[in-house]
């Protein structure tokens, strides 16, 4: 697969970079399980190496290129890139969808947008549920809606208890395979 290249534009930390290093080597691992056709598995891995491509970016920089009132600061970094990512000609619109909304989630997405959501949410590096995590991972090839349904479960558990905003999408997203 493609390696790890980042856009010109992208703003991120070496600790961002790893983290999108292990998204990216997650649904490459996936997509390599699940024998994907090329087309399908390198719109995967442009996902994973574009979602946190403005991450570390300051939110005046972010709303400099996409600017919505209404979604708080620490959510602007996927519709930017997804911006970012139509002006330097990018069309295929399951990547920039998956991009867009990998944080909030899409009732309407594709393969492309779940996977990337669920590897954002279970790559190995993140310090919490480490086991629940590893097991997820390792089934979702054999069960992809069904990991799928329950990585959306347990965002939504961590954002009710941890007491942040629940966006409309996600909501949506959950009725969606609920």
């Amino acid at each position: 697969m493609t390696p790890l290249v980042l856009p010109d534009w992208a703003v991120v930390s070496e600790k961002r970079r790893a983290h999108i290093a292990r998204v990216t080597a997650l649904l490459d691992e996936w997509a390599a399980r699940m024998h994907l056709d090329a087309a399908e598995a390198q719109a995967w891995h442009d996902a994973g190496r574009w979602h946190d491509a403005l991450r570390d970016a300051t939110p005046a920089a972010l709303r400099a290129i996409y600017d919505a009132p209404d979604l708080p600061d620490g959510i602007l970094h996927g519709p930017a890139a997804a911006l970012m990512l139509e002006r330097v000609g990018e069309t295929r619109a399951t990547v920039l969808e998956a991009v867009r909304w990998h944080t909030t989630g899409h009732p309407e997405w594709d393969r492309t947008g779940r996977a990337l959501f669920m590897a954002d949410f279970l790559e190995p590096g993140r310090n919490w549920m480490h086991a629940d995590r590893a097991f997820l991972a390792a089934q979702l090839p054999h069960n992809f809606d069904g990991v799928f349904r329950q990585a959306v479960r347990m965002r939504l558990e961590w954002t009710l208890r941890e007491g942040n905003r629940i966006f409309e999408g996600t909501v949506a997203l959950w009725n969606a395979v609920r």
